[in-house]
């Protein structure tokens, strides 16, 4: 269904074919999104030059410092041997201590903004590289250095070549995190108007589109991006282009939906995030997500579609938080979406045990207050599989079975169909936990099954209830005490010993 378009950016110096730095940088970036899943994480990226073989970077600090003087001593005299001077700068600039090297240079950071303001478009390009270098720096002093270029890389995101905008964007979005000054100045420099021109101008540009998609994540992702950021976004057309990237065509790239997810995953947590429904935001991710499911139910698990997976979940689970019951149906367009947010569930429980809660997370937040998707999860009879992952940990089992208390909330009908597919059964292994959530919760959805109709409550005397719950009575305190107590006194107790004398012979 989907492809994954090769990744060119996060790798490291290492030496070897051009083969094995593309499979390194893509596990590399494989591993950084993945981190991301579990939390925000603020990356840097750099592009590689995939012109030229990448050589492994053995010089020593002395040498890496020594360079970079005679390398701006030559740029500052020479003629047509500049382009080769900058590109062995860009290549020097590598190092930690040539980077500081550089910034402590006078007039460093000047002729480097001259030459990427010039006429020659190659020693532009190169320039920037030289930019893109520095950007990636570990120094946090490094970034500010850049700022009097920062207008510049701006301006040029309206430009006409592709890998010069890449480098523009993956620099800008790197020289965010290490400094506060470097981000006020680009937003008053106008770099929310740029990213969405950018965007709007490149939308058939995977590779651009995806770098758009990094440098806004990095900034949605500021500490003050709720009072600062956010709204400026949300007042911006962006919202709708990123939206406009999630689409399941099969000739699209998976790696710019990612990104853009991502973004949406941020604009979806903040206060403000009712502007992302009126977008559409919710159909539209929950469109993508049903479309997903059922690749996967087909089993077409493409490489990195769970990366794709988490913000799409993430965004479902807080709008649907936000978005009125009665026009739940609209705004999320089928209840299919149960089925297909169970695939994922069940699909990587084992594999990616993050992913699987967050599902488990959109089905409760699904369920929570819609008797039309608690009826479809009986009907389509997904509720046999939701049983069969209690037994599991990690928080999965335990939102699991909230989604079954919201089935089980909705009317006793459902109640006695719970019991009829076997949840009673389970609940008496539920109730052996050691996880005394897992237990008050499996306590409360126990009180809805027995009190729907007698059969349910003399079923689970006769596999053995009683027992389990008076050891909770004894063995427990708090709120599993008082729970296991009550129904034993006022549902369960009165009738076992009716069903005991029955059963004599």
């Amino acid at each position: 269904m989907w492809r994954l378009n090769r990744v060119r950016h996060k790798a490291g110096r290492q030496g070897g074919s051009s083969e094995e730095h593309r499979l390194k940088r893509r596990e590399h970036e494989k591993a950084l999104r993945q981190a991301r899943r579990d939390r925000q994480l603020v990356s840097k990226r750099l592009l590689l030059n995939e012109d030229e073989e990448q050589p492994e970077v053995t010089m020593d600090t002395t040498s890496g410092e020594q360079d970079v003087v005679s390398l701006l001593y030559k740029l500052q005299h020479s003629g047509p041997e500049r382009e080769s001077h900058l590109r062995a700068l860009s290549n020097a600039l590598r190092g930690p201590s040539a980077q500081l090297s550089f910034i402590k240079q006078e007039n460093s950071m000047h002729l480097l903004v001259s030459l990427l303001t010039g006429s020659n478009a190659q020693c532009r390009l190169h320039a920037v590289r030289c930019l893109h270098e520095l950007s990636h720096s570990p120094h946090t002093n490094v970034a500010p250095a850049c700022l009097p270029a920062t207008p510049y890389l701006l301006t040029y995101l309206s430009g006409q070549s592709t890998k010069f905008t890449e480098l523009c964007l993956y620099t800008l979005g790197n020289l965010f995190p290490d400094s506060d000054i470097v981000k006020e100045k680009l937003l008053a420099q106008g770099i929310i108007p740029a990213l969405t021109n950018c965007l709007e101008n490149q939308r058939h540009n995977l590779s651009v589109v995806e770098a758009v998609g990094f440098t806004l994540s990095q900034l949605l992702q500021a500490k003050d991006a709720a009072e600062k950021i956010i709204p400026q976004v949300l007042a911006s057309s962006l919202p709708s282009q990123l939206l406009s990237v999630l689409t399941p065509d099969t000739n699209f790239s998976l790696a710019p939906a990612i990104e853009c997810a991502w973004c949406l995953h941020y604009l979806a947590c903040s206060e403000d995030n009712r502007e992302l429904l009126a977008h559409g935001a919710l159909l539209q991710c929950s469109s993508l997500l049903l479309s997903l499911g059922d690749a996967v139910a087909e089993g077409k698990k493409e490489e990195g579609m769970e990366l794709l997976v988490c913000p799409l979940l993430r965004c479902v689970g807080n709008l649907l938080s936000l978005c009125p019951v009665d026009s739940l149906s609209t705004q999320v367009g089928d209840v299919r979406l149960a089925a297909a947010v169970c695939v994922l569930l069940q699909a990587y429980p084992h594999t990616q045990p993050a992913l699987a809660r967050e599902s488990a997370w959109v089905l409760n937040n699904l369920t929570a207050h819609s008797s039309g998707f608690c009826s479809a999860l009986l009907s389509l009879n997904l509720v046999p599989g939701l049983i069969q992952l209690l037994p599991l940990s990690r928080g999965i089992n335990t939102m699991v079975l909230r989604v079954l208390a919201n089935i089980a909330h909705k009317n006793k009908e459902f109640c006695v169909q719970l019991a009829q597919l076997g949840l009673l059964s389970m609940l008496c292994a539920t109730l052996k936990m050691a996880d005394q959530e897992m237990v008050t919760l499996s306590l409360e959805v126990l009180f809805m099954l027995v009190l729907s109709r007698q059969q349910v409550a003399d079923e689970f005397v006769r596999l053995g209830g009683v027992s389990l719950l008076e050891a909770i009575q004894y063995n427990s305190e708090g709120e599993m005490r008082r729970r296991a107590a009550y129904l034993l006194e006022h549902h369960l107790l009165t009738h076992s010993s009716d069903l005991t004398v029955d059963n004599v012979p």
